[in-house]
């Protein structure tokens, strides 16, 4: 990869210069392969040629002309590879020196290194500084278009590296008669030639040899997200042949020891195979439409192999695990499957696992990811799902007409009911062998995650920004209301409850405006209420009905979020999102700091410590009575889990706001929590910044366990309020107030916090679930 200096600093001169030789060279060449095909070539065909010389002078002559049309052809071809090239390079290279020029006069500054940053710092600006205050989207904005100007001359180089070594060849007697008539002409033809050569490795299936399988791990990964590349693989096997190539890879009775010595490599190959037929459905030419329809056509089909014989829907399921494929062929692979299903199952009346039962043979492995086998094809189909945001959230507010080909008929099916209520995921085998369906269940929470917050599941998290809409609220709302409803839906679904800590983190700002209300029933929120996201005009990016109404009333808030922080993933994540959006409502509505105030413009920061410390408090006493119901009081389990109540703390320290939102880190790493505002304030950089303690810190793990469970209990719930505390301390401490007015803010809102903690115990709290 070219670095930003390289590209910035290139010296182009002596490529323009090589571009006007060789452009002379070709009108030279020209001119002599005209003499040679007219003079040389010309004469010898007319001559009376007889004997032995004839046979031999007269195809002399003949190669001897060709020589000077191919060394044409090979100068014209290397004339545009440089040309383009050239192009190419001026092109990125102005673009850096333009960017570089503008950086000042927007507040930034770019290194020698093209890293970004303030050209003064807010820390170091003078009081009276009234130059360009750059927003956290300005850098980034600017980073991007410098990586998209390295991107373009990194390319072009290797592009035109590679043709260039092809045209020059290791035939130092011919010249080549390789014609391009562009750079990109020469990019498609090295797409092509890669895409036959992985077609020439795919074909030997698992009598490949591990280098071999590392070879066409090689050409994936050389052209990986691209178009062409994948659209003239995906095209050249076929689309039963990916799945007939898959199922072969993972049928274990035919002697192939690349499941068994390299796993690792099939692994990886199952990533790239994704990856590339991924990409290759974003195509809309016709044969790639035509490969789409057959894809869904041939999943109810078997596929048979030497010793097994599973459908196609099984084995694409797990060629879609990664990757993120085009939104209407997901949605129309996924009505396929669950009509498929359906039809298999006898609309419902027999479980989904007698669905995917192999009709002959041994079990086959379609999936080397982890987790399963691969044998539910939902599995699969739910992680593609979860990688493309609005196929998801199209797919479970949508529903399904099971018969199809009739008309008349109205059968339908809800999606989200489906797979969230009524389907009984089968048990799968996992890593360590055991029988289980938290494969199931792990993969639908990751298609609900992209479904409510817009975002891939795994998504890198630098960069982002909130971008929920109303059709991601609609699925939250069932969310909320099918998780909200009763402790026993999530308990008995072993996997989803750190997907649902995740939903609840994302949409932590709309569950404080329903518990501000007054009342458990009423879907009208608390009038100028400081929580929830709205715009400068006070409208709400779900829709004018929401401006306000809330998406649940506050029963189904508290009844939410004291289900999903029973469980200790979903407790640490609610508890550090709460603490950070809190934070950051204080930075929106409390006076700013170094500003005169009294006390009622504190109205809105008590309201919001209120009601962040009353969640707060909720999430703790839910998750320290599921605790009392899941182990037995003073035993070193007990105590453990009490131990790690507070461990959240540290998911907040250290992590990065900007955008609209801030990424936890810690482990709830991946974590979204929406901001009040986009930019990020005082307090969240004071609260950030913050050290933090947590009971299992506290003690080491002896002196732990000798404490009575009881002690412990306490003691981290009273740790738990000082936790509560620290939006209020942060928003104290942030830089500008005076020593005066952060006495008398930590004082205020520390002990407003400290009463309004006792409140979450006036709400009706779910019940802890007894696990079998």
């Amino acid at each position: 990869m070219l670095k930003f200096d390289q590209v910035l600093h290139a010296r182009l001169g002596s490529l323009k210069e090589a571009v006007t030789v060789w452009s002379e060279t070709v009108t030279k060449l020209g001119k002599t392969k005209e003499k040679a095909e007219t003079g040389l070539q010309g004469k010898a065909e007319k001559a009376d040629w007889k004997g032995e010389n004839a046979g031999v002078t007269q195809a002399f002559v003949r190669k001897t002309a060709k020589e000077f049309g191919d060394a044409l052809t090979e100068a014209t071809s290397i004339r545009n590879i440089l040309r383009d090239a050239q192009s190419e390079f001026q092109a990125a290279k102005s673009e850096l020196e333009k960017l570089v020029a503008e950086a000042p006069g927007k507040g930034i500054r770019i290194d020698q290194d093209g890293v970004v940053s303030y050209l003064i710092h807010p820390d170091r600006r003078a009081k009276d500084y009234d130059g360009p205050k750059p927003e956290q989207a300005d850098f980034e904005a600017m980073r991007a278009a410098i990586k998209a100007a390295i991107t373009r001359a990194d390319d072009a180089d290797d592009v035109a590296s590679r043709a260039l070594r092809g045209l020059v060849g290791n035939d130092k007697n011919n010249f080549s008669d390789t014609s391009y008539d562009s750079l990109k002409a020469a990019s498609k033809a090295q797409d092509a030639e890669d895409a036959h050569a992985a077609y020439e490795l795919y074909k030997k299936g698992d009598d490949a040899t591990p280098e071999e399988i590392d070879k066409l791990n090689a050409l994936f990964k050389a052209n990986q997200k691209d178009p062409y590349f994948a659209e003239k693989f995906a095209l050249e096997v076929g689309p039963k042949g990916s799945m007939e190539y898959w199922a072969d890879m993972g049928d274990p009775s035919d002697g192939s020891r690349l499941g068994v010595d390299h796993r690792d490599k099939l692994k990886e190959l199952q990533t790239n195979w994704s990856l590339t037929l991924a990409t290759a459905t974003h195509s809309t030419s016709p044969e790639m439409e035509q490969w789409k329809a057959d894809v869904i056509k041939a999943g109810s089909e078997p596929i048979q192999t030497r010793g097994t014989s599973p459908y196609g829907f099984q084995v694409m399921s797990n060629l879609m695990r990664v990757g993120d494929y085009d939104d209407k062929f997901l949605k129309d692979y996924g009505n396929g499957l669950v009509i498929t299903e359906r039809k298999m199952t006898h609309d419902g009346r027999l479980p989904a696992d007698r669905a995917w039962q192999q009709l002959s043979g041994m079990p086959n492995h379609l999936n080397w990811q982890g987790g399963d086998l691969g044998t539910d094809p939902m599995v699969g189909f739910m992680e593609g799902l979860g990688h493309n945001p609005k196929a998801s959230t199209d797919f479970f507010n949508s529903s399904i007409d099971l018969t199809p080909e009739n008309t008349k008929d109205d059968k339908k099916l809800d999606p989200f009911d489906y797979f969230s209520k009524d389907r009984e995921w089968p048990e799968s085998l996992n890593d360590k062998g055991d029988r289980t369906k938290e494969p199931g269940y792990d993969a639908l929470g990751h298609a609900l995650e992209s479904a409510t917050t817009g975002h891939p599941y795994d998504a890198d998290t630098e960069g982002l920004k909130d971008v929920r809409t109303k059709d991601n609220a609609e699925v939250m709302q069932k969310v909320v209301e099918r998780y909200g409803s009763d402790p026993k839906v999530m308990h008995t679904q072993p996997g989803i409850d750190d997907s649902l800590g995740k939903m609840g983190a994302a949409y932590i700002d709309e569950l404080n405006r329903s518990l501000e209300t007054d009342s458990d029933t009423t879907m009208d929120e608390k009038k100028n209420s400081p929580f929830g996201f709205n715009d400068g005009k006070g409208g709400s990016r779900f829709g004018s009905e929401f401006d306000t109404k809330l998406l649940w009333n506050r029963g189904d808030a508290v009844n939410f979020m004291g289900i999903v922080s029973q469980s200790e993933t979903g407790h640490s994540t609610l508890s550090a999102a709460e603490s950070l959006y809190t934070t950051s409502v204080l930075d929106q509505v409390g006076p700013k700091p170094g500003t005169p105030f009294d006390d009622r413009d504190l109205t809105d920061a008590r309201t919001t410590l209120r009601v962040g410390s009353e969640a707060q408090g909720i999430l703790d006493e839910t998750r320290m009575a599921q605790i009392d119901k899941d182990y037995e009081k003073d035993s070193e389990e007990h105590k453990k889990a009490v131990g790690k109540t507070t461990e959240w703390v540290k998911f907040g320290v250290g992590a990065v706001a900007a955008g609209g939102v801030v990424a936890l880190t810690g482990g709830a790493g991946g974590v979204l929590v929406p901001l009040a505002a986009e930019t990020v304030g005082g307090a969240v950089v004071t609260f950030i910044g913050m050290e933090a303690d947590d009971i299992g810190e506290k003690y080491e793990k002896d002196e732990l366990l000798k404490k009575k469970s009881d002690e412990l209990s306490d003691e981290a719930l009273a740790m738990g309020k000082e936790n509560s505390l620290r939006p209020g301390i942060a928003y104290a401490n942030a830089d500008g107030w005076s020593e005066k007015d952060r006495n008398y803010l930590d004082e205020e809102l520390a002990n407003y916090v400290r009463t309004s903690r006792l409140h979450a115990r006036d709400n009706s709290l779910p019940d802890p679930y007894e696990k079998d």
